[in-house]
């Protein structure tokens, strides 16, 4: 029997939105009868809900609140540019200083010889704008035919209809119909579930380029344009590839004239250690998308980054077309550009690398310390200030809980209670991407209130008598 929902006053915040919002990421039907948790101000790493509780937000946000919730610098910036130029646009060979000053800070950042940026408003946005400047660039160089898109299972690049398609999560594709003709996907580069009894990282990183090839050739390299690789498999919960990987999947891509798309979306700007993931992972990118920490994520910005060889391509079609036939209304928005500048200053001067060069690898040491040996832990995974504490029903066949159980959504529940806003994603892997201005002393308390929830978590299953095998 369903419970009755519950009371909210008429005029409350919770009845409002449960009138007015179609919220993403939300079981529309149960939220009709639980109603929202109201977030109200933040400071640091930490945020407060309408009730006056504090919660340390283990995932800054969604991946992007890297400079915490309180910076004063970036509302200066903002209002700054708001009194100087509120909005102007970059059709028609339009500019302003905001959107130059940006692009040239991000040409000079990017880990490989880049020749242009271009932004847009999202990492979904981005990601869709190169599906269409790949296939523009194939048409202006004489390969119509070559237009296929490689993405792979559980890798995410947003939820516009050409993202949606590379993205390899189930959730983002059923009833949806997508993946659209011309997307498919190759093995997930994640050695605990794919991998073979016995195989070394070694094996399984050559077996995952074999699996590319085959299914290039099976397409018809001649059709093929491009793959899409996130450095860290982000929302497929915290994949990072096996050693060797990515210099096996480039030599794949380079044989067939594949172009190589870095999502940065999540792994850029210091998350992994250093200023991009292709760096921390050995990858030569084509292209390059980025978004959420370029701003802090304090206001809707993205960029793309594209080597000479696309540009010049893109450019000889435009030339003969009389225009390059996309953007959008906010490409660059100068209010958007001048927080995404004061960004990328901070990180400099704070010496953000340093920090996360400090601080990461004492998260990654204590998750590992504290929750390997946890019976409900079958893999504690991740690189600098980003990982994943996987929850399972079995350790030893690495067997997770069925999806009826919401072991995931039951544990962030949990976390909530114990004053941490966390995030469960696909088998039960509970994800973690703290603000970068994380302390060892913050890390501490996170750990210590994430311990806590999962022990209580843990103490629930087994009166319910559901199965943890440690």
């Amino acid at each position: 029997m369903t419970p009755p929902p519950p009371t909210f006053g008429a005029n409350s915040n919770a009845a409002r939105d449960i009138a007015a919002v179609l919220h993403p990421y939300t079981d529309l039907v149960t939220h009709q009868e639980v109603g929202p948790q109201i977030i109200t101000k933040g400071k640091g790493v930490r945020v407060w809900d309408d009730s006056g509780k504090d919660y340390i937000e283990s995932v800054a946000g969604l991946w992007c609140a890297s400079l915490g919730f309180d910076n004063e610098r970036l509302v200066q910036a903002a209002a700054n540019q708001m009194r100087k130029l509120p909005f102007y646009h970059g059709f028609n060979a339009k500019s302003h200083e905001p959107m130059i000053e940006l692009a040239g800070m991000l040409l000079a950042r990017a880990p490989l010889p880049m020749s242009k940026a271009f932004f847009a408003n999202s990492g979904s946005e981005a990601n869709d704008s190169v599906v269409k400047m790949i296939w523009y660039f194939n048409n202006a160089i004489g390969r119509p035919a070559k237009k296929k898109i490689i993405g792979r299972l559980k890798g995410y690049h947003g939820i516009t209809l050409a993202a949606a398609s590379i993205t390899g999560l189930p959730a983002n594709h059923r009833a949806f119909d997508v993946p659209l003709p011309g997307f498919f996907h190759t093995i997930t580069p994640h050695l605990y579930h794919s991998g073979i009894l016995g195989e070394t990282e070694e094996a399984f990183a050559t077996r995952c380029a074999d699996e590319l090839e085959k299914l290039i050739l099976a397409e018809d390299p001649d059709t093929v344009a491009a793959m899409w690789a996130e450095p860290v498999l982000g929302a497929g919960g915290v994949i990072v590839p096996p050693h060797g990987y990515y210099k096996k999947i480039q030599a794949v891509l380079r044989k067939y004239d594949v172009l190589f798309v870095a999502d940065e979306v999540i792994c850029g700007f210091w998350r992994t250690g250093n200023y991009w993931g292709s760096q921390t992972l050995d990858m030569q990118p084509d292209i390059i998308t980025c978004a959420k920490a370029l701003s802090a994520s304090y206001l809707p910005i993205s960029g793309v980054m594209v080597n000479d060889r696309v540009f010049q391509g893109i450019a000889k079609q435009s030339h003969e077309i009389g225009t390059f036939g996309h953007g959008f209304t906010y490409s660059g928005h100068p209010v958007a550009a001048a927080v995404a500048i004061e960004t990328l200053k901070i990180y400099d001067e704070m010496d953000m690398g340093a920090h996360v060069c400090d601080v990461g690898p004492y998260f990654q040491s204590a998750l590992r310390q504290c929750f390997s040996s946890h019976p409900l832990v079958g893999e504690v995974r991740g690189v600098g200030l980003m990982a994943a504490v996987e929850l399972v029903a079995d350790k030893a066949t690495h067997g997770n809980f069925p999806p009826t159980a919401k072991i995931g959504p039951r544990a962030v529940a949990q976390m909530q209670e114990h004053g941490v806003i966390g995030r469960a994603v696909m088998n039960d892997s509970l994800t973690f991407s703290p603000p970068l201005i994380i302390t060892r002393a913050e890390i501490d308390e996170l750990i210590d209130r994430t311990g806590k929830a999962l022990d209580a978590l843990t103490v629930q299953l087994r009166r319910e008598k559901i199965d943890v095998v440690s």
